[in-house]
């Protein structure tokens, strides 16, 4: 299995960037798909981005499209999520989540997931 950790959330002004940070143990980083999620209170959980095991196919959702840029360094174990122009609506709880790669899934199925880190934007 593999484990994630999050970090790089705070609090930003409208319009300005954050970048999050997914740093992963365990098994070989490279056998996973991850996904990027954001869950705000009261909200359903939201895939934002998703990006195969080797970055070649990467997924955004149409509200960040544009705004957020999704990548990983196998070499390091990690991945990223690159936010810039964040608006006030981007406020939630985001999380790195990964899967085995080559599954057959649905588009929000994942096995593994960080604990969140807090992503706010002030107007």
């Amino acid at each position: 299995q593999v484990q994630l950790v999050e970090s790089g959330g705070g609090l930003v002004q409208a319009g300005g960037s954050l970048r999050l940070s997914c740093a992963a143990s365990g098994r070989t980083f490279s056998s996973y798909e991850l996904g990027w999620f954001r869950q705000a209170p009261g909200k359903e959980r939201e895939r934002v981005a998703a990006i195969s095991w080797n970055g070649g196919s990467i997924y955004y959702a149409d509200s960040v499209k544009g705004r957020f840029t999704s990548s990983r360094d196998n070499a390091k174990n990690s991945a990223y999520l690159q936010m810039n122009n964040l608006k006030p609506e981007d406020t939630a709880v985001y999380y790195c989540a990964a899967r085995i790669r080559y599954g057959n899934y649905g588009p929000n199925e994942y096995r593994y997931w960080g604990q969140g880190t807090q992503v706010t934007v002030s107007s």
